[in-house]
């Protein structure tokens, strides 16, 4: 084959690769992209994507159910409500495969050259790239290292059979009539929580004390309440051992101690995501590494001249739009524009039933900034708008200094809330204050107006409640 010459070479098609080749052909860097599976990474085809499609598809199916069992505050009555889950399947299937073409279209509109293979350096410089039709060599002034995260795997429970990863959840051809879920963070409880109001009786096995350990109580509370409502078995404390002999069921050891075995027809383990450092050279380049993570600086330039590296693979937060903003950044700073990572707030959000939003700073990590602080919570229950959706379980919090009323993190749990993330993320990198929020304007009737209140409550005189 021909050799390659460009400016720009993109390893890794997912959120923050393509929007990296986008910009910088939108800038008329000449940019080539390598990725072995379709554009949009593990987010749009085996992640972000397939699994809110699934998790809207379940959320109606339930109601529909719930209709069907009970009877309905709005007056609905269904008899014998059945789920074609092929169909569901094939339709998620098919939102996949639009964006996959948006996707490959933008980067034709912005004159990106795109190689199907999998990409291996063989120098700082140079990258040898296995195709279907042999081996293609590209050569590049600056090269942007953007290879993403894989599921971790157990030792006690290697994926395989009845053991699957989210990626395998995502496509499953039928609904398991029980399901098994290690791991209670919220790759595990969005997809246990999708199955189970699907109709699989899904058990729950986390190590720490609670479900979603990384966010507080107060947060997680509807969440289990939630949990418990959907008849979901949730073991904290507790520890997976591996498979039964029959290999039909979990072998965990209880916090007491004690072994107990959940039966399954699958198993997810969902005990967290591991960079993609491996597979692609590194060991032919010197980059500088903090702990299993690519060591980068505020431009996302890593220890080797003319090389960098974005998302999944630099550190947590591992999310796609942090992965986005540091592409584009990349991008500008390669075409010779002047930019830094000066990013105040990443949104965070859980996609369970109900929602969980954090923006900035929770009220004990704004608490170990030796600053004095102001909290306030508005609670759904006193919101029109969500009363009428039937979604008044949770509420939004504001985290602010006492001093100048600044505020450093906004969090919510509840039906939608995840809509209220621009919002939040706004506020915070505009350097809001609490009479900033409180003096804007917020529809009515909207479950947004709770953000308008918070910051009301906080000042010390919230109007409806």
């Amino acid at each position: 084959m021909k050799e390659i010459s460009c400016k720009l070479l993109v390893i890794g098609a997912g959120p923050g690769g393509y929007v990296t080749a986008i910009r910088a052909g939108q800038l008329g860097v000449d940019t080539v992209i390598v990725d072995f599976q379709k554009p949009g990474g593990t987010c749009l085809n085996v992640g972000c994507i397939p699994s809110k499609a699934l998790i809207h598809a379940a959320e109606e199916f339930e109601k529909v159910v719930h209709a069907g069992h009970a009877k309905s505050p709005l007056g609905i009555s269904v008899t014998q409500p059945t789920l074609d889950f092929p169909r569901t399947i094939a339709w998620k299937d098919g939102i996949v495969g639009r964006l996959n073409t948006g996707v490959s279209g933008l980067l034709k509109k912005a004159k990106v050259k795109i190689v199907d293979g999998h990409a291996r350096f063989r120098d700082g410089k140079t990258v040898e790239v296995e195709t279907e039709i042999g081996q293609q060599v590209i050569r590049a002034e600056a090269v942007v290292i953007a290879t993403g995260s894989a599921p971790v795997e157990l030792p006690a429970l290697p994926f395989g059979g009845p053991v699957i990863s989210s990626t395998d959840a995502l496509a499953l051809t039928k609904v398991p009539e029980r399901l098994t879920v290690v791991g209670g963070g919220y790759i595990g409880l969005e997809l246990g929580i999708a199955f189970a109001k699907l109709g699989a009786k899904v058990a729950v096995v986390e190590a720490e004390g609670k479900v979603l350990p990384l966010y507080d109580a107060e947060l997680t509370r509807p969440v289990s309440k939630r949990l418990a409502e959907l008849g979901i078995d949730v073991l904290t404390g507790a520890r997976a051992k591996g498979l039964s002999t029959k290999g039909d069921a979990l072998v965990v050891e209880t916090a007491d101690g004690a072994e107990k075995k959940l039966a399954a027809e699958k198993i997810l383990v969902t005990v967290g995501r591991k960079p993609v450092t491996e597979g692609w050279g590194r060991e032919e380049i010197e980059l500088d590494m903090a702990g299993r993570f690519i060591r980068i600086d505020d431009q996302c330039r890593t220890s080797m001249r003319g090389i960098y590296a974005i998302g999944d693979v630099t550190g947590e937060p591992m999310l796609a739009h942090r992965a986005m903003a540091q592409g584009e950044m990349v991008a500008e700073i390669v075409a010779g524009h002047r930019r830094s990572w000066d990013k105040r707030a990443i949104p965070a959000i859980c996609f369970t039933d109900p929602e969980i939003l954090s923006v900035g700073l929770s009220p004990d990590e704004a608490k170990k900034s030796s600053r004095e602080i102001k909290t306030g919570l508005f609670p759904f229950q006193a919101n029109g708008r969500a009363m009428t959706r039937l979604g008044e379980d949770g509420f939004v919090r504001v985290v602010a200094r006492a001093d100048n009323h600044l505020v450093l993190g906004i969090q919510a749990v509840g039906q939608g809330v995840s809509e209220l993330s621009t919002a939040f993320g706004l506020a915070i990198e505009m350097g809001a204050r609490l009479e900033d929020i409180a003096g804007t304007i917020h529809a009515h009737p909207t479950m947004g107006e709770a953000f308008q209140e918070a910051a009301l409550r906080t000042l010390g005189h919230a109007l409806h409640i």
